[in-house]
Order: C-alpha cells, then structure tokens, then sequence
C-alpha cells in the first residue's frame, strides 16, 4: 500500500456498486486516499474544477450527458496535467487502443476482478501504462478525421462542450437554455462559437462530426488480467 501525504482520485461512473468496487481497490493500494464522486457530465466538470491536484480520474466511457472518447478528449486537453484511466465495460482491443491513442493513462475493464483492478492502478501510479493482458499498445489506425474531431472537442471551453454534448442528444436550443437556466441567445452564441471550432457550418454536420468518437458495442470478454505496456 503506498503512504504519505494525501492523494486525491475522481471516480466518475454513473453505477454505484461500481464506483464502490474502485473505491475499495483504491483504498487497498493507497492510505488515506480522497475520493471525489462524480456520475454525470455535469458533476466530472465540477468536481475537475474543484480538485485541479488530484492525482488521478478514473473515467466511464459512457455516463448521462456524455458518450465515447469526448470527455477523454476535453479533459487531456483542459486538464493535462490529471492522468486518466478508462474504466468501461467496452473492452474490445481497438476501444482501449483508441483510449490510449486519445490520451489515456490506462484501462481497466469493468469485467476485473478486483486484484487485477489494484494492479492497474498501481501501474499507473508508478508513471506506467497499464492495458489488460493480451492488448498490444500499438497504432489503432485513427481516422485523420477522428483526431481533428477531438481536436477540435478538447478546444472547447466547459460551457460549448456541454452545449455541444447536448445537441448531439437532439436537443434544440431552448431545450437546451431551459436546462442550463440560461437565454436563448446565449446558447445560440455558443452554438455560433462551437461551429466555428469544429469548421461546421450547422448543427447537423457537428453532430456527425461528434459521432466519430462514439464507440460500436462490442463483445463482453470474462475478467481480464493485464499488463504494463512497453514504453
């Protein structure tokens, strides 16, 4: 177990006896360890911006408000110093590749026993990239699409990326104000600013720009082990 001062993990993940299987892994691999809860985009943006030190983001790949690599994407990009480790239950080898390639520090499985869950968070603690066993960290093959379309979703600022996860959901603009409490006018200078960003010209072209970083359901493997991957 590693000790000293306090470290701080974020575990967002919008099912609850998940996130208290990781809690518990973390505490079996670090003393006094501070856990910040988030299930939903809306509560991993407050809970980033009231933690700006914590150590480590334990990040589901699909949570309400949010879905496929875009979170991944908006927090390498505004919070770059925050290692990131997926937890999901989409762990085909070209999912967690994508999720290495789009920044991530890790991936472990939800299928995990909870031994091989402590095993990757030490790794990645250690500085290392762990992967589940049998995945080879090599080229997955992103479209030069997907990378500008990230690239494009870590250039927004917290306000036009929750604007633009909502119009991928189908919601229209005062859908979207009333549940943001704020006018129309300021979603639709938002919207005009998201455009811009993603070179876009309307709302229908953002959302199937936005789609290639979705992820296909995959097949489910039983428990995976895993593995440090070679630098």
């Amino acid at each position: 177990m590693t000790q000293g001062i306090t470290s701080t993990f974020i575990v967002a993940d919008d099912h609850p006896l998940f996130r208290d299987a990781l809690i518990h892994a973390i505490g079996n691999c670090v003393e006094n360890a501070q856990i910040v809860e988030a299930d939903s985009l809306d509560s991993l943006q407050t809970v980033v911006e009231e933690n700006p030190d914590a150590d480590l983001l334990f990040l589901d790949l699909n949570m309400p408000g949010v879905s496929g690599f875009s979170a991944l994407a908006y927090i390498r990009n505004n919070h770059a110093s925050l290692p990131t480790v997926i937890v999901s239950a989409m762990d085909e080898p070209g999912v967690i590749r994508r999720a290495i390639q789009h920044g991530a520090s890790g991936f472990i499985p939800k299928s995990s026993a909870i031994a091989t869950i402590e095993d990757g968070i030490k790794a990645v603690l250690d500085g290392e990239v762990w992967l589940p066993s049998g995945v080879e960290l090599r080229d997955s093959g992103l479209s030069g699409d997907e990378v500008d379309v990230a690239e494009a979703v870590s250039s927004l600022t917290p306000h036009q990326f929750r604007v633009l996860m909502m119009l991928s959901e189908g919601l229209l603009n005062k859908q979207i104000a009333y549940q943001l409490g704020v006018s129309e006018a300021t979603i639709k200078a938002h919207v005009t600013a998201i455009f811009r960003k993603m070179n876009v010209h309307n709302r229908t072209q953002a959302v199937l720009a936005v789609q290639q970083l979705k992820i296909d359901a995959p097949t489910m493997s039983d428990k995976p082990s895993g593995h440090v991957a070679p630098s």
